[in-house]
């Protein structure tokens, strides 16, 4: 497999998504949800030019390259300028709204003073394996890569020009491709098109397609040439202006947060990395059931990492928070009402991730936060939707109620464990009693950063947040009729939140130093023990205690950048590393504490380390100022929306 780790830039839809490189290399398509499967192992592109060799157009040494999104879309546009023969190639990509296809559009300008002889050519393979091999066939002018369960077919309105569907590396370097055969067991294959000669100032155009096709039906090759020669009768100037006009109006609908003025060229960059928010949050989220993933695929075979295009529940509360921000309020209601609902465990637990479409996904332990949060959150949503849309959605706290109580019976048993309340239960259960699903929430819980298992600062406070975000939720549809009558164990959440904050004082304090600790095992400082501040309201940003403990995290994890490490001694990824999601989380204690200075620093530091596009990444080398894993990632982008509308969150906390 090739190794490609960073998306440097995202576009699609709401079914299909593709990732390019900073050269314009296609990464990934994924299709019909943004965490389905990964078809691509490498798509490279490239042009003979005269008696060249191939000129690999992400490569060359020759090329130099600009890439931008048209203003405010998901329209990605990467100008390559072979120096050597004066030939520009602009690369524009999209994925129209309610087409299941990439669209590739090529504009070759000619700025020589000579002919330019000019053919292009694809270079594809996909993932292959024993249970789902990969074969190959010309037909209907189009290369089709098909396998039992899909088919992606490459094709253009112009006739292909060569082919080679087997031992293409014999070939493809020299960018004479030849081949005999028609179909072909490879998953390897190339075709070329003759653009012809393009004179000394001349421009050709040459549209290039992508569809892909889950074998849903029986007769599927006749399905699939249906749909390419219908795509092939585009008009694809005008379905890319129609695309642009969709994600302008949908930018200008949703660009409805506030901002502080930072001076023009900071303003200029916070409105760069909203809008790139904006657009794509929607390309996270499988619009069917309301799954959230964590950011479009880096890493398949987890060389560095356990993978990423799933849906944590305790992520996405987060983002969707942030969705809630900017508008976009049906998808966080398709997160609860239908996503948690059909994710939630008979013991009222919810596991550590899953796929969008609802099935549980790969994972190596149990959180306890992941469930917590969802209680805390689902208030949330409830209360951001009353201030912005004016109205009371009681029926979706209704609708939520039993979900919620189920959650809440789980973290009380959690509670009753830690607390040893539930030690004559024991004595009588097997040693191995928890590995019943009923018995699970005795399962030793990993912390917010999947890392160090134990009892947690985070995870207690979250679980805080959550019975107290119950009382809300009854006292709410007390409200609105008298006819609800509270629980009869209404008073227990009371006296589960006293119990778990008599627990972090009694054990989650460091005496000698008046300091928060992250947990029971270790005084290693952590960025997640601000979850105890906020957003979970345990203890209020003036208190002595929270101060201490920002001035050991100000000593132990903020660079010399202003950026916040994760905790001490982390070595995911290396470990030295500030991330953006640490800086906001910062930022935002500081707000609240009312210290702007510092709050300004840990702002601009995430503004400075964008990408160029706008999009945030998960970590940031502290020498470069750059990304440096997992551009795109929802999380960030979150923390970076919910810092935005601080202001307007710091309303509504949950009292």
């Amino acid at each position: 497999m090739k190794k490609k780790y960073f998306n440097d830039a995202i576009i699609g839809n709401r079914k299909m998504i593709a990732s390019f490189s900073k050269r314009g290399e296609l990464l990934r398509l994924s299709y019909p949800t943004a965490d389905y499967r990964q078809f691509i192992d490498f798509y490279e592109t490239g042009v003979k030019i005269n008696d060249s060799m191939l000129i690999n157009l992400a490569k060359d040494m020759n090329n130099t390259y600009k890439q931008y999104y048209s203003d405010d879309t998901n329209v990605l546009n990467t100008e390559i300028e072979n120096t050597y023969f004066n030939l520009s190639m602009k690369q524009e990509e999209f994925i129209p709204i309610k087409e299941e296809v990439l669209v590739r559009r090529y504009t070759f300008t000619n700025y020589n003073k000579i002919d330019l002889d000019v053919k292009f050519l694809i270079n594809s393979k996909l993932f292959s394996n024993l249970n789902n091999m990969v074969g190959a066939r010309i037909c209907d002018n189009a290369m089709i890569q098909y396998s039992h369960d899909f088919a992606m077919a490459t094709f253009s309105n112009m006739p292909i020009y060569s082919y080679q569907l087997n031992n293409v590396d014999e070939n493809i370097n020299s960018g004479i491709i030849r081949d005999k055969d028609y179909i072909a067991m490879s998953n390897h294959s190339a075709i070329a098109y003759d653009i012809g000669i393009i004179k000394p100032g001349e421009s050709k155009v040459f549209n290039l397609y992508i569809y892909i096709n889950k074998n849903y039906k029986v007769d599927i090759l006749d399905d699939l040439i249906k749909e390419i020669d219908r795509t092939k009768e585009f008009n694809t100037l005008k379905l890319m202006m129609d695309t642009k006009n969709y994600w302008r109006k949908y930018v200008n609908k949703h660009d409805v947060l506030k901002i502080k003025d930072y001076g023009p060229i900071y303003n200029g960059r916070i409105q760069k990395i909203l809008r790139r928010t904006i657009l794509l949050f929607p390309l996270l989220v499988n619009e069917q059931t309301g799954g959230i993933i964590a950011a479009l695929e880096v890493d398949e075979d987890k060389d560095y990492c356990g993978r990423y295009a799933y849906c944590w529940p305790r992520d996405a509360v987060t983002i969707s928070q942030a969705l809630d921000m900017v508008g976009m309020y049906k998808d966080a209601d398709n997160f609860y009402n239908i996503f948690l609902k059909k994710t939630q465990s008979q013991n009222g637990m919810w596991e550590q991730r899953f796929y969008t479409d609802g099935r549980l996904a790969p994972c190596w332990g149990y959180q306890i936060d992941e469930t917590a949060s969802v209680v805390s959150g689902l208030y949330q949503h409830f209360k951001i939707k009353e201030f912005r849309l004016k109205e009371r959605d009681i029926d979706f706290l209704k609708s939520n109620l039993h979900m919620c109580e189920n959650a809440i019976e789980f973290l009380k048993k959690y509670v009753d464990n830690i607390l040893g309340k539930d030690e004559e239960e024991e004595k009588v259960e097997s040693k191995y009693s928890y590995l019943d699903r009923k018995q699970i929430y005795k399962h030793v819980s990993y912390d917010l950063w999947e890392m160090n298992e134990g009892i947690h600062l985070y995870s207690l406070s979250a679980i805080y947040s959550a019975f107290k975000a119950m009382e809300s939720i009854y006292k709410e549809l007390q409200r609105e009729s008298k006819r609800f009558k509270l629980p009869q164990n209404f008073s227990e959440l009371s006296e589960y939140k006293k119990m778990v904050k008599d627990y972090i004082l009694e054990n989650l304090v460091d005496e000698r130093t008046n300091t928060l600790k992250r947990n029971t095992k270790d005084n290693n400082m952590d960025i997640s023990m601000i979850g105890a501040i906020t957003p979970f309201h345990v203890f209020e940003p003036e208190e002595k205690l929270v101060k201490n403990t920002v001035d050991k995290i100000n000593l132990t994890l903020r660079t010399y950048t202003s950026g916040y490490l994760r905790f001490e001694h982390d070595d995911y990824r290396g470990g030295k590393n500030p991330w953006p999601i640490s800086t906001l989380w910062m930022y935002i204690y500081y707000k609240l504490l009312g210290e702007e200075e510092e709050a300004d620093k840990c702002f601009r530091f995430v503004i400075d380390t964008a990408t160029e596009l706008g999009l945030l990444a998960e970590q940031v080398d502290n020498e470069k100022m750059e990304s440096n894993w997992v551009i795109g990632l929802g999380w960030s982008h979150a923390m970076f929306i919910l810092s935005l509308g601080l202001e307007e969150l710091k309303n509504r906390k949950i009292d």
